[in-house]
């Protein structure tokens, strides 16, 4: 009987030792850490309305805010898959545009006109027009914008923000980093078994 091969039996072992590690901390620590956060998140539209925020966090999602939208104003539209497109509007003044969400429309070549003022609403995700390739090489922070409580003349309301949008993958990456350290284990077996003098 052949001796292991000790250099890429070792590596497989830390190989298949970081798989399996990887899958303990998204099921022991990122798990729990989310759903925590989901619970803070169903609980913020009961909570006070706040100022819209200046900078991005996301424990403020789903609340109440108001804000102020300055000139220049310019509204665009933007895909909402079964209601259409959502026209948000891009607030002028600061560092940080604010961005408002006016309302939904099924006409693609709608062209909503909006001067800005004061708007109240519920804190959502603004979307980042990003493709699925762009985001996995160069993902974008994500960034929150007012979705505003009554539409702007001529669009449709908006659907409240929904907490399912918010999503909780650790489960499913755990399992993952499970699966692969058990393929790799039988991967590794297989070749040994393929190498020893008994398969010849």
């Amino acid at each position: 009987m052949r001796r292991l091969p000790l250099i890429s039996t070792l590596l497989v072992a830390l190989a298949v030792a970081a798989m399996i590690a990887l899958g303990l901390w998204q099921l022991l620590d990122r798990l729990p850490q989310k759903r925590a956060f989901l619970q803070q998140l169903a609980a913020n539209p009961a909570r006070p309305a706040i100022p819209f925020p200046d900078r991005t966090d996301e424990r403020w999602l789903f609340r109440r805010a108001t804000g102020r939208c300055a000139p220049p104003v310019t509204v665009r539209l933007a895909g909402a898959g079964a209601m259409g497109f959502r026209a948000i509007a891009t607030c002028g003044g600061g560092a940080t545009p604010m961005l408002v969400q006016l309302g939904t429309t099924r006409d693609p070549n709608a062209r909503p006109v909006w001067s800005g003022g004061a708007v109240s609403g519920t804190i959502g995700h603004a979307p980042n027009g990003q493709s699925l390739i762009g985001a996995a090489l160069h993902p974008q922070p994500p960034r929150l914008m007012l979705v505003a409580a009554t539409p702007l003349a001529g669009l449709a309301p908006n659907p409240a923000p929904d907490l399912d949008s918010v999503p909780n993958n650790h489960l499913a990456y755990a399992v993952q980093w499970f699966l692969f350290a058990g393929v790799a284990v039988v991967i590794y077996a297989l070749a040994l078994r393929r190498r020893s003098p008994r398969a010849k």
